[in-house]
């Protein structure tokens, strides 16, 4: 079997990039226009970028971990790579797709692999009203924010507010609120997939609300719209009995 053309990528940190001198030495680096993989160097943040700087290209993205957390990645070896890629089992991840209207009237968009996140963005909690798929299920959430998860994301800020780990495969999205004032402690919800959330701020002049998709944020919303894009899809390799699903489980019993 031919070995693959592997495009390799790092984050700026020395640990990556001393990585990335030496794998490209070992194996070459093609551009990632013609690569039948691509190795992402750093930590989980890194390699949110990478998928979404990438998902034009329909190739697998494989990451190695050079950063702290590495939830996205496997660990680090740099012997036997082709062996690893041969082998490496695949996970497709649909992202949310988040549509923001701000309160000076313009429209933004992002795509969120982990979580849409709206957050007070001053000294004053923040107001929210809730509809689902039209449907209007909180008239007013009082709390620090609230987000939306993927089962992927589900472990990172999801979890940190106290949401439900959700197995990766399942067609729900967990609606997490942080530090809810009013319903007191209402934690938030399960939702299917496919749903549409709508997140609606009340008095954004008095208590303005930065919504934010991976890292992509967007300041003085008026209200937020997030659904799940199924036309979009990153492909994610594994090592063999180290997926997404036996990490969410791990991570259970940690």
């Amino acid at each position: 079997m031919p070995r693959p053309k592997i495009a390799f990528v790092a984050s700026p940190a020395p640990l990556a990039q001393r990585a990335l001198a030496d794998l490209s030495t070992a194996h070459g680096n093609v551009a990632l226009d013609t690569a039948d993989v691509i190795v992402a160097l750093g930590g989980d943040g890194f390699m949110l970028q990478t998928l979404h700087a990438t998902q034009h290209l329909a190739v697998p993205v494989y990451g190695m971990n050079r950063g702290t957390v590495g939830f996205l990645m496997n660990e680090f070896d740099a012997t036997d790579l082709p062996a690893r890629l041969d082998v490496a089992v695949e996970e497709v991840i649909n992202p949310l797709s988040m549509t923001a209207l701000c309160v000076d009237g313009s429209m933004h968009e992002a795509l969120a692999i982990n979580e849409v996140s709206l957050l007070r963005a001053g000294p004053q909690a923040a107001k929210l009203r809730i509809t689902v798929d039209g449907k209007l299920r909180m008239n007013e959430l009082v709390c620090d924010g609230a987000l939306v998860a993927t089962p992927a994301g589900s472990t990172a800020y999801n979890y940190s507010a106290h949401g439900p780990i959700l197995p990766i495969g399942s067609d729900v999205l967990a609606l997490t609120a942080m530090s809810a004032f009013r319903p007191r402690r209402w934690r938030g919800a399960l939702l299917p997939k496919l749903a549409m959330v709508r997140f609606d701020v009340i008095e954004p002049d008095k208590r303005p609300v930065m919504a934010d998709a991976d890292g992509k944020s967007v300041r003085d919303v008026a209200s937020v719209e997030i659904r799940s894009d199924p036309s979009v899809h990153h492909r994610i390799l594994f090592d063999p009995g180290h997926g997404l699903e036996e990490r969410l489980i791990r991570e259970q019993f940690a």
